[in-house]
């Protein structure tokens, strides 16, 4: 059998960020401010997946995320694996989903909401994880995936 080429560099420490729907790259790209960061990064976008059809994928040297930057990965695109390097070697792969509420992530919609007016934190249950649907908690607006916007 005939091995392929990694289409996308080894990395010796850092964080690999994989299963991104191909349409979506830009997004993580916009929501970590990977622009601006002085460590290499490597983009891969539209790369060919026997899973997704089309995927992208993000592998940041000497860079770690905290769970506030989980969490807000997890609302814009659930479903993604993150994967932790050292030396090489992966330390340990998570597959990231959206939590069971999201706190003071996403603004809501409804301009009526107390919080839109209010110094005060947002907080939304997701109710339907697969599509990505929330529910404000406080006026009970629910938004789709595609109309997210995060604080």
């Amino acid at each position: 059998m005939e091995k392929t080429k990694l289409m996308v560099a080894a990395l010796e420490n850092g964080t690999v960020i994989d299963h991104i729907p191909a349409d979506k790259v830009f997004d993580v790209v916009n929501l970590l401010n990977i622009q601006n960061m002085s460590t290499p990064v490597t983009i891969g976008a539209n790369l060919s997946s026997r899973k997704m059809g089309r995927k992208g994928i993000i592998k940041i040297a000497d860079r770690y995320f905290t769970d506030e930057e989980v969490n807000k990965l997890s609302v814009i695109v659930p479903n993604i694996v993150l994967t932790t390097i050292h030396d090489y070697d992966v330390t340990e792969k998570r597959h990231i989903t959206m939590p069971d509420e999201i706190h003071n992530i996403v603004r809501c919609p409804n301009p009526k909401c107390i919080t839109n007016h209010e110094p005060m934190h947002t907080t939304f249950d997701v109710i339907d994880k697969d599509n990505g649907t929330l529910r404000c908690r406080y006026c009970n607006k629910e938004i789709r995936k595609e109309d997210i916007r995060l604080l």
